[in-house]
């Protein structure tokens, strides 16, 4: 499997977070990434970086989103705006390097959440 920086998601995560005012996501530290030959069911996958680690490289938090070229890469562009938006959804509010399973507490990370995130990236 490879992986190469994706300069086009990462500008359209920048746009999402931007247009939706998701002002707890911090762009600069979320990476994209798209992989090619990799034998999973997922679109897109977004990987977490946990405190251990942070506190060990001295770094703050951040995340890697992935999409993976063979399974998302022919979508509509409505359809990877979605897909996007379920993988920021698991990126708790405290923006801690942990992630959000897809339901937590009152928090759901499921197609309702990101249709209504979906038709108001739409109207804006």
């Amino acid at each position: 499997m490879n992986w190469h920086a994706a300069p086009d998601i990462h500008q359209e995560i920048t746009k999402i977070i931007s247009r939706l005012r998701l002002g707890h996501l911090n762009p600069k530290n979320i990476f994209a990434f798209r992989s090619q030959g990799s034998r999973a069911r997922a679109r897109a996958r977004i990987w977490g970086f946990p405190r251990i680690w942070q506190q060990a490289l001295n770094q703050s938090p951040c995340y890697c989103l992935e999409v993976i070229a063979e399974k998302f890469d022919h979508l509509s562009s409505d359809n990877q705006r979605r897909i996007l938006i379920h993988e920021l959804l698991h990126i708790p509010q405290n923006f801690s390097g942990a992630l959000l399973p897809h339901r937590h507490r009152k928090v759901i990370v499921g197609p309702r959440q990101v249709e209504a995130l979906f038709k108001k990236l739409r109207k804006v």
